[in-house]
C-alpha cells in the first residue's frame, strides 16, 4: 500500500502516503484483527485517490540523467563561501536568496552546471493536486521568461 501511494498516486494526492503509513502504524499498535479496519480504510482511500506516476517517471529520468552525466561541478554562485579563500574564488558571488525575491522565487536563476542545458524531469498530470502543481510550475516558468 505504501508503494502504491508513492508510485501510483504520488503528487496527485500526497495524503495517500500519510494514509498508508498511518494504517501500517495502526496495525502495528493494535494488531489483528483490530487493525484490519485501518487497512480497509486505507485501501478504499487509495483505490479512489487520483492517480499519477509523474514523480516515479521523473525520478527515473533524473537518475538516468545523473548516470549519463556523472558528478558535475556546482555553479560558483551556488557554492557556500564560509572562508575568505572561498569568497576570493567567487564562491557564492551573485547568489540570490529566493526568500528575498518576489514570490520567494529567484526568477531566471540558473541552477545547472556550466554547459548543461536546463532539464525538466517532472511533468505533472491533469489529475488531483497535480493540476495545482502544474499551474504553479507554469507561473514560475512565466516569471523566468519575463526575467530575460
Amino acid at each position: 500500500m505504501v508503494r502504491m501511494a508513492v508510485e501510483d498516486i504520488g503528487n496527485a494526492d500526497p495524503r495517500a502516503l500519510t494514509q498508508a503509513l498511518e494504517a501500517w502504524q495502526t496495525v502495528e499498535r493494535l494488531g489483528q484483527p483490530e487493525g484490519e479496519l485501518a487497512l480497509a480504510q486505507s485501501v478504499t482511500y487509495l483505490a479512489i485517490a487520483a492517480k499519477s506516476n509523474a514523480v516515479y517517471t521523473a525520478f527515473a529520468a533524473a537518475r538516468a540523467f545523473v548516470t549519463e552525466k556523472g558528478s558535475l561541478e556546482v555553479p560558483l554562485h551556488l557554492r557556500n563561501a564560509p572562508t575568505h579563500l572561498m569568497k576570493t574564488l567567487d564562491y557564492g558571488k551573485k547568489y540570490r536568496y529566493a526568500h528575498d525575491e518576489p514570490h520567494a522565487y529567484a526568477a531566471g536563476e540558473n541552477y545547472w552546471p556550466e554547459g548543461v542545458k536546463a532539464q525538466s524531469f517532472y511533468e505533472p498530470t491533469d489529475r488531483g493536486l497535480e493540476t495545482k502543481i502544474a499551474e504553479k510550475m507554469a507561473f514560475l516558468k512565466k516569471l523566468d521568461e519575463l526575467s530575460h
